[in-house]
């Protein structure tokens, strides 16, 4: 399972699930601020008992500084299968009162079955609002869920 949240910035696009979506704002970040990605990183390396995203990828080192997130979580994929496993499906929600997912939804599930190397029905992309409420309710972030299954190879 995995989690991620970014404030909004400046900027006219959010990167959700390696696709560039316009948006009236941007995200603070250290890397591209994916929050789909680093959510699947997260997962994925945590259902392979290697740890969070942060200890792989830190952003106290400048090298990850704008980093493209499609690029994380290969790396991840290289660490997970050295550590004997592979990638046999994940689910990711999107939590965010906007941008709306659905427009983009298609070409987001086809970009991250394509990073992952696996068919797109094993990828699933849902998205849900707060209602309103707490900080992507009052339209201040977004955040993401993942969960992933790995099979041992």
């Amino acid at each position: 399972m995995g989690f991620d949240v970014h404030r909004f910035g400046p900027g006219d696009y959010v990167t959700l699930g390696g696709v560039r979506v316009p948006h009236d704002k941007g995200v603070i970040a250290h890397s591209d601020g994916d929050v789909l990605l680093h959510a699947l990183c997260d997962a994925l390396l945590g259902a392979a008992g290697l740890g969070d995203i942060g200890q792989h990828f830190p952003d106290t080192d400048s090298s990850y500084a704008g980093a493209d997130s499609r690029e994380l979580l290969k790396t991840v994929l290289e660490r997970v299968g050295e550590a004997g496993w592979r990638v046999e499906n994940c689910d990711l929600c999107l939590i965010s009162e906007r941008p709306k997912l659905s427009p983009h939804r298609d070409r987001i599930r086809q970009t991250i079955a394509a990073l992952l190397g696996v068919p797109l029905d094993a990828v699933n992309l849902k998205a849900t609002t707060t209602e309103k409420l707490g900080y992507t309710g009052r339209g201040e972030g977004l955040a993401a869920q993942a969960v992933a299954l790995l099979e041992r190879v």
